[in-house]
């Protein structure tokens, strides 16, 4: 499969994209470092806990999920497995088609893009709508989301206004509140008229059977309130042991994800309408998604089931800042996408296997993520199956240079004294292709080596 480096995919990406982009990644970094130092005395003790507790669910994926799937019965809903994607898009169809339904309201679901549901139903006939503002923005431009959370990050409010007009929702204008009014305008309608409410899952908890939906925009809500039939999709990793976990996942998701103490929107959703409820779906269908999770969960990268989707990773990333979520290919941008997607890509592992060297291995992402996932170590651990599996190397210049240099005490001092040549000789002057192939998209930055043994003698006396 031929594919554009990362690197040169940079190359190619727009200013105002890339402005974009490292403009809100920033500012929700910055707030959200503010939020939890100040309002919590030990943030990373709690980073710490809810790894371990996330930690502990899926390494007992084989417990949980049954008493997960009994307690939902339990509640009225009904149960359904799905190995891969393309049987989880069969059980949607099958359940759609059962109940005569050609009209589907859709909230934000990560799973559902996975597996590229959507465009199956549609050529089924059946209308699928993404009813949350970023995606449905994506949806009528026929692209594709650059950011777990902010699924729109890569495009500013002309773009969106520019995208409305072309779509029949009013003319050009770009002020927030009228898009924002329009989408509700054109949504309404179709939260009444939709047969089928989807929607995905934060948390499972597998103590009561509860699926956890937290939203900023309410649709999910406006996606259950009319309809007759919800079905979630969840992939098998969602699951919580207890109740009591939700106070410190729901507390650092909103943190990691928004900069917010809560989202506006949480909902607990135990099974179909009560028969004294005037109003609610009167079927409920949660369908568990495996789709590769379960051969990650077997290979040495498990901590990436971890995650919960905040996107605190791609919000510090240095890398993501600049390339931008279309860079990585995938449904999973940034540093856990570089994870995660070359491992459910499975037999295709090679295809997505230059991911992992798309990172400087800060552990910036490690820092802040909310559930402790050792993102750099498992990079490093995907490079190194990238090798032994015979991945192409994305970039020059080869390591094998650099080893001779680095175990060799007078190659390397006379290196350091030819490095300072570097800035006063032109590069079109040094006869390398492989250093031409470097520069080319990078800046050399000046010279600073060289100063280390003479700082530790000074130090020594």
């Amino acid at each position: 499969m031929k594919f554009q480096p990362i690197d040169q995919f940079a190359t190619t990406l727009a200013p105002e994209k890339r402005q974009s982009v490292y403009g809100g990644t920033k500012a929700t970094h910055e707030k959200r470092t503010k939020l939890l130092a100040a309002q919590f005395a030990e943030p990373d003790h709690l980073r710490r806990l809810a790894g371990e507790i996330k930690q502990h669910a899926i390494e007992n994926l084989d417990t949980l999920l049954p008493l997960a799937e009994e307690r939902l019965k339990a509640g009225g809903a009904q149960v359904h497995w799905a190995v891969d994607a393309e049987a989880a898009r069969r059980q949607v169809l099958a359940i759609l088609q059962r109940r005569g339904a050609t009209r589907l309201v859709k909230a934000k679901t990560m799973v559902s893009e996975e597996i590229e549901l959507a465009p199956f139903l549609e050529s089924h006939g059946i209308e699928c709508l993404e009813t949350d503002l970023g995606e449905f923005i994506i949806q009528i431009d026929h692209d594709h989301p650059s950011h777990i959370v902010r699924p729109i990050i890569h495009k500013n409010r002309r773009e969106i206004a520019v995208s409305f007009e072309k779509n029949g929702l009013g003319a050009y204008n770009d002020e927030p509140e009228v898009i924002t009014r329009r989408a509700r305008e054109f949504m309404r309608k179709k939260y009444l008229a939709a047969d089928v409410g989807m929607t995905g899952a934060n948390f499972v908890v597998a103590e009561s059977g509860r699926l956890v939906v937290v939203t900023n925009e309410g649709n999910s809500r406006f996606s259950l309130a009319a309809t007759k039939c919800h079905i979630a999709l969840v992939g098998i990793e969602k699951i919580v042991p207890r109740d009591r976990d939700l106070a410190l996942f729901l507390n650092l998701l909103a943190r990691s994800a928004t900069a917010q103490q809560l989202t506006v929107y949480t909902e607990f959703i135990q099974g179909p309408k009560a028969a004294g409820q005037p109003d609610g779906p009167e079927e409920m269908h949660v369908i568990f998604v495996d789709n590769g999770r379960t051969e990650v969960l077997a290979s040495e990268c498990r901590e990436i089931l971890r995650c919960i989707r905040c996107g605190a990773c791609m919000n510090v990333c240095p890398v993501y800042r600049q390339v931008s979520g279309h860079a990585y290919r995938s449904v999973y941008p940034g540093p856990v996408g570089a994870v995660l997607s070359p491992l459910l890509a499975g037999e295709h592992f090679l295809d997505k296997a230059d991911l992992p060297k798309a990172s400087s291995l800060c552990g910036a992402c490690n820092e802040v993520c909310p559930v402790n996932i050792p993102i750099s170590d498992l990079l490093l651990r995907l490079r190194d199956k990238g090798k032994r599996e015979g991945a192409p190397s994305p970039g020059l210049p080869p390591m094998g240079p650099w080893a001779l240099l680095a175990s060799q005490p007078l190659v390397w001092k006379a290196a350091l004294f030819c490095g300072r040549m570097l800035d006063h000789v032109p590069g079109a002057l040094i006869p390398v292709p492989a250093f031409h192939a470097w520069t080319g998209c990078r800046t050399l930055p000046k010279w600073r080596g060289g100063e280390f043994r003479k700082w530790l003698r000074v130090r020594k006396k």
